[in-house]
């Protein structure tokens, strides 16, 4: 052989070497080969983080793996509807759904998603280099089995927080007619006492000036379950009614009769609290989901309120939908007295922890291009821009983010709230039977909003209605 057929062949050896180590070192389109011309099918909820998954992360995932994604947004009540028909009728239309923290546990009780963790270990190949569950903050575990194993990758995790308005807060005009009215300095409540008071004041100061301002947000619709879930998950626990009064060490009894407190006189003073200030919130609270809250607050309508977090940031920094940009503050929930200590101790919390996780269902036709996506979408690397774009920090590496510690400044601090204080608040009880008590007990609970029924009467008899589905899924003994 000559020398320059020689070099020829080495050129061309060391050509494909490389050609072949780049492969390797791609993994993404590595993976992807497999699965040319699948389409995955996922239905979530229209929220930032989904829609940022929708329109930035899919659509990266489709250029490197050729893996085409195609993500459903819709509303709450449709997603969840969507998903679980498609899981009980194993039709095998989704091949990623959306799992709300509240509703794992009863996903888990039926085997209805795949198991990441063992899938992963059973197929090394499908394991992405750059994905590691223990990078996960402990949200995650509200997603994982008795074994530890998680069956969803996070991709959003908020705390309901009290927001409230900086530039009225620091008003002199306005500091000066709080003080004379009530002989307290005008600051963000730490109590239900001043936060009714500081309410008050606001509702009747919009009034008395003629403005569209009011006190406080409700998240009150009388005909959908977002109101339940505002007083039992933001509301009760900060009068001390943990997991809905439900008390499961205790045969799962809800009624003070037998050892409950789901209508004890915590959560009879806790919900006469609420339905107060939902008489002096904006009138549209009557009718306000999650949705509709975020919205009031970021069109200048309330000096305060309890808003999920995952609304906080375009609420602070987008002037195309928000009028109070640059004037939102962010503090702890107002509790009773000595909840705060009880809670530090580990007794219960002060609010809900909420979020959700994206998991495959096992009647999938696409389960393991599925889980690459989950992979995709779990990595440390496109936590950033996500969390920037929606106030949502799964991965613990987030925080230290440039982008993320400029967006907590501007949405006064929340970010740092959720690192250091988010182990005040918690995720739903880990009940299968979640749904069946809600939907045993709204109908009284909406009475109660609408006034047919009184709160304390209300409350007995939702406790009531809690047990006897209870006693019929099988709980009480």
């Amino acid at each position: 052989m000559n020398r320059r057929a020689t070099i020829g062949l080495l050129a061309f050896t060391l050509g494909l070497t490389t050609s072949l180590t780049s492969a390797r070192a791609d993994f993404w389109s590595d993976a992807g080969t497999k699965y040319q011309g699948v389409t995955l099918h996922g239905v979530t909820e229209s929220t930032p983080p989904s829609n940022y998954i929708k329109d930035v992360l899919a659509p990266e995932f489709t250029k490197k793996t050729g893996i085409n994604v195609e993500i459903e947004t819709t509303s709450w009540d449709q997603m969840y509807d969507k998903a679980i028909k498609d899981m009980e009728a194993q039709t095998g239309i989704y091949d990623v759904v959306y799992i709300e923290q509240d509703i794992i546990y009863a996903y888990l009780s039926r085997n209805f998603l795949v198991d990441v963790t063992k899938s992963l270990k059973d197929d090394p190949s499908l394991k992405a280099p750059g994905y590691d569950e223990t990078h996960f903050t402990n949200f995650a575990n509200y997603f994982k089995n008795k074994d530890g194993d998680l069956f969803g990758v996070p991709i959003e995790a908020f705390l309901k927080t009290y927001l409230y308005r900086t530039d009225l807060f620091s008003d002199p005009a306005v500091q000066e007619a709080f003080k004379k009215e009530t002989g307290k300095d005008l600051a963000p409540a730490k109590t239900h006492e001043e936060y009714t008071q500081t309410a008050e004041f606001f509702t009747k100061w919009g009034k008395d000036h003629g403005e569209q301002l009011w006190g406080t947000t409700a998240q009150a619709h009388t005909g959908h379950p977002a109101s339940w879930y505002e007083f039992f998950e933001s509301v009760a626990p900060t009068f001390g009614v943990y997991n809905w009064g439900i008390d499961a060490s205790n045969n799962y009894a809800a009624s003070v009769a037998n050892g409950g407190a789901m209508n004890s006189d915590k959560a009879k003073a806790a919900l006469k609290y609420w339905l107060h200030l939902r008489d002096i919130a904006p009138p549209e609270s009557a009718s306000s989901t999650w949705t509709e809250v975020a919205s009031t607050f970021a069109a200048g309508r309330v000096a305060q309120g309890l808003v999920y977090g995952e609304n906080a940031a375009w609420i602070a920094s987008d002037p195309e939908k928000s009028k109070v940009v640059g004037k939102v503050g962010v503090a702890l929930p107002p509790t009773e007295p000595g909840v705060i200590e009880e809670v530090e101790a580990g007794k219960g919390y002060i609010g809900y922890y909420d979020g959700g996780a994206f998991g495959v269902p096992v009647t999938s036709k696409n389960k393991e291009a599925a889980l690459l996506f989950l992979q995709y979408i779990g990595q440390d690397s496109v936590q950033g821009g996500w969390a920037a774009a929606a106030p949502r920090i799964t991965n613990t590496a987030t925080y230290d983010d440039p982008a993320v510690m400029a967006m907590d400044k501007k949405l006064g601090g929340y970010y740092t709230m959720l690192k250091d204080q988010g182990k005040l608040f918690a995720g739903a009880p880990p009940y299968p039977f979640h749904a069946q008590v809600r939907e045993a007990t709204t109908p009284i609970f909406f009475q109660i909003l609408t006034g047919e029924v009184g709160p304390d009467e209300g409350l007995d008899q939702m406790a009531a209605a809690a047990e006897a589905e209870l006693t019929n899924l099988g709980y009480r003994k």
